[in-house]
């Protein structure tokens, strides 16, 4: 059976708790959505919190609390899901794409810097949507001290920390607003959802003043409990990922591609991403013959749908053509493992 790049980790605990939510005959937005806040802040450490039906919702509620007026424009990574393009035009907002750091998949203040100074000139820049490609983390302090309000993104980036895990700064506090995607392929998934919050009084206090939205924004009970248990097993997911990616970067150093580098921080492992110095069309070929899967990391990005000029993100650009994805997730088995570390190790 072939090895898929990403699959949920869902055991006993998560179908056992989803059950217990359709037994009790309640499975739209109501208890399990409150006790998933409530379970939630005590990891993110916020003030206030949304549990939304999708990571759209969400970033369509943050840009909207920010006040925003159309034609003023919104930086974002051209290596951000496409769907931020997608809902910052649908606001009438125009996107303003940064390119990545050499050798990074992160923004950078000096990036952005660089786009604002290219920008199309008239253009009221009100925003910043901070993603963290693959969980590696940005510089969201550095960033912030543009002065421009930012909305993080951290759907991918859960569990990547600072320094010391035990005294790491909580997850936005360098943003008016987090979304904290709940998707099948986020770090922690719910099938489906978001969370939106904000760690500072000030901010949260605009959060509260959307006022009661109608059910349909919320997130479902069904969802909600699965969640719960994702917050809950999460360190023991991520140790497993660690143990994973530590096989598979020791076959990378026998070969001349190379990783990417979160430097100074305990990366989450997300996914495990190979910059390739060969064809990638070579590379999934070779891979599909083995019965595994590889993915280009960026298909479903601005840049790589061509929607930017690659001179205008030229690091991002060239990422976009030569980085795969290898399966990576805490459900492999130890066979599967292997077999993945061994097609690293043997790539052409």
């Amino acid at each position: 059976m072939k090895t898929e790049v990403y699959s949920p980790t869902i055991r006993r605990k998560e179908m056992a708790a989803v059950l217990t939510a359709m037994v009790e005959e309640k499975i739209g937005p109501g208890e399990q959505a409150k006790f998933l806040i409530h379970t939630a802040k005590e990891k993110l450490v916020f003030e206030y919190c949304l549990a939304l039906r999708s990571p759209v919702i969400a970033l369509q509620l943050a840009l909207k609390a920010l006040g925003l007026e159309r034609g003023q424009g919104v930086v974002v990574s051209a290596l951000s899901p496409l769907y931020c393009k997608r809902v910052i035009e649908d606001l009438g907002l125009v996107p303003l794409y940064s390119d990545v750091l050499p050798s990074s998949v992160c923004v950078g203040r000096e990036t952005i810097e660089k786009a604002l100074a290219a920008r199309p000139e008239g253009l009221n820049v009100r925003c910043v949507v901070l993603h963290h490609t693959l969980g590696y983390l940005c510089d969201a302090e550095g960033i912030a001290e543009l002065g421009i309000p930012v909305i993080e993104d951290s759907s991918q980036c859960y569990g990547t920390v600072i320094g010391n895990p035990e005294e790491a700064v909580p997850m936005g506090t360098s943003a008016l607003f987090t979304i904290l995607g709940l998707e099948e392929r986020n770090m922690l998934t719910a099938g489906g959802g978001a969370l939106l919050y904000s760690v500072n009084r000030r901010d949260a206090a605009v959060l509260r003043g959307l006022g009661e939205l109608p059910p349909e924004y919320g997130l479902p009970d069904m969802n909600a409990a699965l969640a719960v248990v994702q917050f809950r097993e999460a360190e023991k997911n991520l140790l497993k990922r660690r143990e994973i990616a530590a096989l598979y970067s020791q076959a990378v150093q026998r070969t001349r591609h190379k990783c990417f580098i979160q430097n100074g921080a305990e990366y989450n492992n997300y996914a495990f991403p190979v910059i390739l110095e060969t064809g990638v069309k070579d590379v999934k070929a070779y891979a599909r013959r083995k019965d595994i899967a590889v993915e280009s990391a960026f298909d479903n990005t601005p840049v790589g749908c061509g929607m930017v000029p690659p001179d205008q993100c030229p690091e991002a650009y060239s990422l976009s053509l030569r980085t795969v994805l290898f399966p990576l997730y805490p459900r492999l088995s130890k066979a599967d493992t292997g077999k993945v570390a061994k097609i690293i190790m043997t790539l052409p």
